[in-house]
């Protein structure tokens, strides 16, 4: 046991590549994707340190090339729930008690691992599973994880040194538990950072951890699996169970043993969660800690005052980086009369400048979206606004899914501010455009806050100082990520703190030290130095 007050390295956000023609980083990825795309691989699960392979295999594909397959993978079932939870307690009776300083530095060591020698490695996947271009997979599978894993044990030294006072006589502290049981791990297919970060920041605070990673991300969970073994994670601390939704998340609900759930998903899918989990209440040995991030329908709202380019700059990244598959991506905006023609003009402009293809071409803007299933839904929405009389589309709205899943960046006008494409989460390049009178400015913001049931991300654009004032106290409870003047993307860990409210999840900020004292249990200590000898009290005493 280490006997100093050992400090952790002071985090700095890893710096962006650019790979710019000519540049050693850029030889360097296309070498690895071309090696990834030479041959398959075999993806086991991984439970208790040991692979293992249960014959219901699933494939992992590029989503821009879907004919080509880049792995094989086995599910999980019941059976294999039950062993990853055994396996887990087993782990726990060591990982819980391990020094904190000893699993501050697996973490640390997987950083540094993946600004170095693994970096193409997940930069690749990243590309080739997830249908990201390079720049979108840099700011993801490498800079913001390895944020993760940097900041995440500076926030956790900053937890333990968070005390009491003490009395004379008296020695008061608290220490820092961990769950008893294990957190289940869902991570979406979008963002690797996220499938990296909801399983290792539980088990950073000394959890256990079964992780689920979206089947149509697979192949890069894997690859973030076999890092962190690298960096020596202990087995059986975080168990790799891929497979469909109802086969393990069932079981792992119904476990007595489960103490809490790290899920980024859709909002039916946690709340159908969350409802298992208030049938099963009495069964669960400790009260299961619920956080999650569930999507949004994020907005931009330009004031008559707004900068027409930057605002039209933030829309097109806003709603089209990464086809618009982000939970903060800007689905919906609200522009002034008075602005409109020239942001339409521009807009439209700049849309049409919009390459999309293969990620490995590195000069394409947009790649494909991720699976059959979500170019349907994405395509029917965009039918839905072709069809009304209430809406326009003035840029895109066609697909090809013929060789890739591939839908054009998508700009809808629409004349009803509650049209169902200004409602609903859409989760795709689709970006539907509100135009309202300057003297509505009040009413608009109204609809705005209560249009969508969602409170994620949203941005503001005005040059007028008194204007943003206004506007940001009227949004105040609209959106947890809140933006001035930028696009409503692109947190960064240690900068801006992730999560929000309503129906967009319980706003437990990734990034800070807010959510990892979701995943740890206090046990407050009082040691009486003089402990009193007698049970009077001087009140007793009437002489």
């Amino acid at each position: 046991m280490a006997n100093g007050i050992v400090p952790v390295p002071t985090p700095v956000n890893e710096p962006i590549r650019s790979y710019a023609p000519g540049s050693p980083e850029k030889t360097s990825l296309k070498a690895k994707l071309q090696e990834m795309l030479s041959g398959q691989i075999e993806i086991p699960l991984i439970i208790g340190g040991r692979e293992i392979r249960t014959g219901r295999t699933a494939t992992a594909v590029c989503p821009h090339d879907h004919g080509h397959v880049l792995a094989t993978y086995h599910q999980a079932g019941p059976e294999e729930v039950a062993m990853a939870v055994e396996a887990s307690q087993e782990a726990w009776k060591t990982w819980s008690e391990m020094d904190w300083e000893a699993r501050a530095a697996i973490f640390l060591k997987a950083a540094d691992l993946l600004a170095g020698p693994w970096r193409d490695t997940l930069n690749a996947a990243c590309m080739l599973n997830q249908s990201k271009t390079v720049f979108q997979a840099e700011i993801d599978s490498a800079c913001e994880l390895i944020d993760f894993w940097r900041f995440n044990p500076h926030y956790m030294r900053f937890l333990f040194e968070q005390q009491p006072g003490s009395a004379p006589g008296i020695w008061d502290y608290v220490e820092y538990r961990a769950l008893e049981g294990f957190v289940f791990a869902v991570t979406p297919f979008n963002f690797a950072s996220i499938a990296g970060n909801l399983p290792t920041s539980p088990a950073l605070m000394g959890n256990v951890v079964l992780w689920k990673p979206a089947s149509s991300a697979v192949f890069t969970a894997w690859w973030i699996m076999k890092l962190l073994e690298e960096a020596g994670l202990p087995p059986g601390v975080i168990n790799f169970i891929p497979g469909p939704g109802r086969q393990v998340g069932d079981p792992v609900l119904a476990s007595p043993h489960l103490a809490g759930i790290h899920f980024t998903g859709s909002t039916a899918t946690f709340q159908a969660m969350w409802r298992t989990i208030g049938t099963n209440i009495a069964s669960y040995r400790t009260y299961p800690r619920i956080v999650g991030e569930t999507g949004g329908k994020d907005f931009v709202f330009a004031h008559p005052s707004a900068d027409v380019p930057t605002l039209v700059t933030a829309l097109v990244r806003g709603a089209f980086e990464y086809q618009g598959q982000k939970c903060s991506a800007a689905s919906r905006a609200y522009i002034p009369r008075s602005l409109w023609p020239t942001v339409k003009e521009q807009l439209l402009a700049r849309v049409g400048e919009i390459r999309m293809g293969d990620p490995t071409d590195f000069t394409n803007f947009m790649a494909a979206v991720i699976d059959r299933g979500a170019y349907e839904t994405i395509m029917s929405y965009i039918d839905v606004a072709k069809a009304s009389d209430e809406a326009e589309v003035l840029a895109g709205g066609e697909g090809d899914d013929s060789k890739g899943y591939f839908i054009q960046p998508t700009v809808v006008l629409t004349t009803n501010p509650r049209f169902k494409l200004m409602e609903e989460e859409i989760f795709g390049p689709v970006l539907t455009l509100y135009v309202y009178q300057d003297a509505d400015l009040e009413a608009t913001l109204e609809l705005c806050d209560t249009t969508s049931p969602y409170a994620l991300t949203g941005a503001i654009f005005a040059r007028d100082r008194q204007a943003i004032v206004e506007m940001t106290a009227r949004l105040r409870h609209a959106a947890g990520n809140f933006y001035i003047n930028d696009k409503p993307t692109g947190a960064v860990v240690g900068q801006q703190p992730f999560g929000g409210s309503r129906a967009s999840g319980t706003n437990d900020k990734a990034g800070s030290f807010m959510n990892l004292l979701r995943w740890t249990s206090q046990r407050a200590i009082k040691e009486n130095f003089v402990p009193p000898a007698d049970f009077r009290y001087p009140h007793m005493d009437e002489a």
